[in-house]
């Protein structure tokens, strides 16, 4: 079928949930992407931080093939090989004890929060069984179900779904000060994200997050860490929150987790885990062996080849010091920043018209914060090459000033 044709029963059949590139993408291998007309395109979008080892990895590929002749699904209510082994690998190399399953960062994050207020119903003293709040940041993102957009402080995900949860409460990103004011007797749990992806790729101080853990020690609060786009090697770590020396009590992952596959996963230690019993959450598709076996494969390549996260923080580094040199002469851009191959441009101006540019000569990039950051969240194989090409066509984006 033509590229023109699908674009068209796109438009017939599908939900006008996204503003979609007139583009079809077929094929995909590393760095790189096919459209249905042959072009060719560097993929900096990387399925949104999900294409952490490039398209169509061997590992993940070959992972994929062999489940696929031996079990596809199985309920829940029977244990599962490929789903014991991927908690096991996720344990061993984190702070958590324990593991659940499930297929988006959304559903992870529901997850945290529906943990986070039955412990605290369970271990709150009487005059404090009314523990239930839950205090996020300003420009968080956390997904598009009700509870999420609600946990969303971004009054742009949560208009026309009013009225929201109760139950949240927002604060600015990086002020341990605002955050210490917002507490109440109803606070259980502080759910944040390391770097504010979604929200422009903010990145909070050395000390924040080690002071918001002290809080939540001192204030006996759960900290939930939200890594659906931070973790599995997108920062040059395992995890995000290895760089600020803390652990979580509670952590959401995805995205990258499949290597392309989509499964979520929420960890926890023993202590907090441990409010959860047989029936309080569940997912019907939560660790099927198939998704399974992909993330097993992506972890152990992440962690295994040791060479991704060094080659992770190295390009992460460079892309960064390239961007920083077009700043050095293009007024339009106000700051770069980022941590590892997670990196944001901010503009003076609205960044999409470089985005649709970068699109016609072949670059996938991203739009996001207040649609003047652009956004780059390549698979951590990229090279340098791939890099200066991304640069130097944004050079020449910047310089014709589009």
């Amino acid at each position: 079928m033509e590229a023109r044709k699908i674009i068209e029963d796109s438009d017939r059949y599908l939900m006008h949930t996204y503003n979609r590139f007139p583009v079809v993408l077929r094929k995909g291998r590393g760095v790189k992407v096919w459209g249905a007309d042959g072009k060719e395109y560097l993929d900096f979008v990387g399925g949104v931080a999900v294409n952490v080892l490039g398209h169509c990895h061997p590992k993940v590929v070959i992972a994929l093939q062999k489940q696929a002749q031996r079990l596809l699904h199985v309920s829940n209510l029977y244990h599962i090989e490929p789903q014991v082994k991927l908690a096991r690998i996720l344990v061993t190399h984190s702070f958590a004890d324990k593991v659940f399953f499930c297929n988006s960062g959304a559903e992870a994050n529901e997850a945290a929060m529906k943990l986070a207020r039955k412990y605290a119903k369970e271990h709150s003293g009487h005059r404090d069984h009314d523990r239930y709040e839950i205090i996020t940041a300003l420009n968080s993102f956390h997904g598009r179900t009700l509870a999420t957009i609600t946990a969303t402080g971004q009054e742009k995900f949560q208009k026309g779904f009013e009225p929201l949860m109760p139950g949240f409460k927002y604060v600015p990103f990086n002020d341990i000060q605002a955050l210490e004011a917002a507490l109440t007797r109803n606070t259980c749990a502080v759910l944040l994200e390391p770097i504010q992806g979604e929200g422009g790729v903010k990145l909070p101080s050395e000390e924040y997050l080690k002071q918001v853990r002290e809080l939540c020690d001192r204030h006996d609060l759960l900290l939930i860490l939200d890594e659906v786009q931070t973790g599995i090697g997108r920062t040059g770590k395992l995890f995000a929150y290895e760089h600020y020396g803390i652990t979580p009590d509670i952590m959401t992952l995805a995205k990258g987790l499949g290597g392309g596959a989509p499964i979520g996963a929420m960890l926890a230690t023993d202590r907090v885990a441990a409010a959860f019993k047989p029936g309080n959450h569940a997912s019907t598709f939560g660790g099927n062996p198939l998704v399974c076996a992909a993330a097993i494969a992506t972890l152990e390549a992440v962690i295994e080849d040791g060479f991704i996260l060094d080659h992770c923080n190295r390009m992460g580094n460079y892309l960064v010091e390239r961007l920083a040199q077009l700043k050095e002469y293009h007024q339009q851009i106000m700051e770069v920043r980022g941590r590892g191959l997670l990196v944001g441009m901010e503009l003076t101006r609205d960044g999409m018209p470089i985005v649709t540019a970068c699109l016609e000569r072949g670059i996938l990039i991203n739009c996001t914060g207040g649609g003047n950051v652009l956004r780059f969240m390549p698979p951590l194989t990229v090279e340098e090459k791939d890099i200066d090409h991304v640069v130097g066509v944004l050079d020449e984006l910047l310089e014709k000033a589009l």
